[in-house]
C-alpha cells in the first residue's frame, strides 16, 4: 500500500479528530495487516513519485486500487482568501492531526494559536463541525459556524450539531463571508458578511439563499476555516493515459466491480463517489476486493468493464 504522506491511515488519520477517532484505533488495525503481510510505504506520491502505467509495466504490479479520496480544498473566491488565518478545513484538520495538536501543551500547535482568540468556519456539513470543535478544543474564546442556509438545511448530522451548541459553538446561519479583512499586518482580522434569506429551491432540492441588500456586517476573527467540499484530485487522472473520468475529474467505474477503464485498474471511495462516508468507501474496497480476485484468477477482462 502506497501513501502520499508519513502515517498510515488516510483521511482516518489526518481528516477526523482525535476526540471522534481516537489514532490507536486505526493504528491496531494498520499493525493486524502487517500481520498479515501487507507492506506499506509512505512518503509516495502516486502520480508524481511513480504513475499507475509505471506500477504495472515496471513494477510488476498485477492489478491496483485507487482510493486516493476527494482532497483538493474547494475556496470561496473571495477578496482576501490569501491572509495569514485562512485555511481549508484540509490544512486545519491535518496539521491538528498529524502534529499531536490535539495533545497540547505537550506538543507545540502547528497553527496560529488559539487560545483566547475567535475563529470561525464557514459550512455546515461534518467536516465543518469537525474543524470548529476542534478550535474549540484549541482553546478558542469565540467559534463560530458560519452557514448561509438555515440550520434545518445543514448537511451535518443533527447529533454533531447539538453537541457542538453543547459545547459553546455559535451558530450565525443565513449568513455568508463576502470579504476577508486585513489586520494590517497580513494577517486576518475579521469577515466582512452579509445576511441571507431563503428563495426558490436548487437542484439539491434545498432552497437557495438570497443575500438581503444593505444588510452587511462584520465579525473579528484571527482565524477562519473554509469547509465548503473538496473536489477531486487529478494528479491520478492527469498522469494515467486512458482512465475515464467524469467531467468533474472523479475517476469512472462499474458500480458492482469497481473496474475502471484501465485494464487491472480499479478505484474506490470519494475518489469515485465525491465526498462521503466512511463506510461507502470500506463497501467500495470490499467489491474491488473481490473483483481483484476474480480477474487475477481468470485473467478476463472486458473491453468496456465501466456498465453505463
Amino acid at each position: 500500500m502506497f501513501e502520499a504522506l508519513h502515517e498510515i491511515g488516510g483521511v482516518l488519520v489526518y481528516g477526523i479528530p482525535e476526540f471522534r477517532l481516537p489514532k490507536q484505533v486505526v493504528r491496531e488495525q494498520t499493525d493486524k495487516m502487517r500481520d498479515m503481510g501487507v507492506q506499506f510505504e509512505t512518503d509516495v506520491v502516486v502520480g508524481k513519485t511513480v504513475t499507475i502505467d509505471e506500477l504495472l509495466e515496471e513494477e510488476g504490479y498485477d492489478a491496483l486500487f485507487i482510493a486516493t479520496g476527494a482532497g483538493l480544498p474547494v475556496f470561496l473566491g473571495i477578496p482576501g482568501e490569501h491572509l495569514n488565518g485562512v485555511y481549508s478545513a484540509n490544512e486545519f484538520l491535518t496539521r491538528i492531526n498529524l502534529m499531536h495538536a490535539y495533545e497540547f501543551p505537550l506538543y507545540d500547535e502547528p497553527i496560529v494559536d488559539l487560545r483566547g482568540k475567535h475563529v470561525a468556519v464557514v459550512g455546515g456539513g461534518n467536516t465543518a463541525l469537525d474543524a470548529i470543535r476542534s478550535a474549540g478544543r484549541l482553546g478558542a474564546e469565540k467559534a463560530y459556524v458560519i452557514y448561509r442556509r438555515s440550520e434545518k438545511e445543514m448537511p451535518a448530522r443533527i447529533e454533531e450539531v447539538k453537541q457542538a451548541q453543547q459545547e459553546g459553538i455559535e451558530f450565525r446561519i443565513l449568513t455568508n463571508p463576502i470579504k476577508f479583512l486585513d489586520d494590517g499586518r497580513g494577517g486576518l482580522g475579521g469577515t466582512q458578511c452579509v445576511q441571507m434569506e431563503l428563495g426558490e429551491r436548487d437542484a439539491s432540492g434545498r432552497r437557495r439563499p438570497v443575500p438581503i441588500a444593505g444588510s452587511e456586517f462584520e465579525i473579528p476573527l484571527q482565524a477562519v476555516v473554509i469547509a465548503t467540499g473538496t473536489s477531486a484530485n487529478p494528479l491520478i487522472q492527469s498522469s494515467t493515459p486512458g482512465l475515464k473520468t467524469s467531467k468533474r475529474r472523479y475517476i469512472e467505474v462499474d458500480g458492482e466491480t469497481q473496474r475502471t477503464s484501465c485494464k487491472g485498474v480499479f478505484a474506490g471511495g470519494d475518489i469515485v463517489t465525491g465526498g462521503a462516508t466512511v463506510i461507502l468507501a470500506m463497501g467500495a474496497g470490499r467489491r474491488a476486493a473481490k473483483s481483484i480476485h476474480e480477474y487475477l484468477t481468470t485473467g478476463e477482462w472486458a473491453e468496456n468493464p465501466i456498465k453505463s
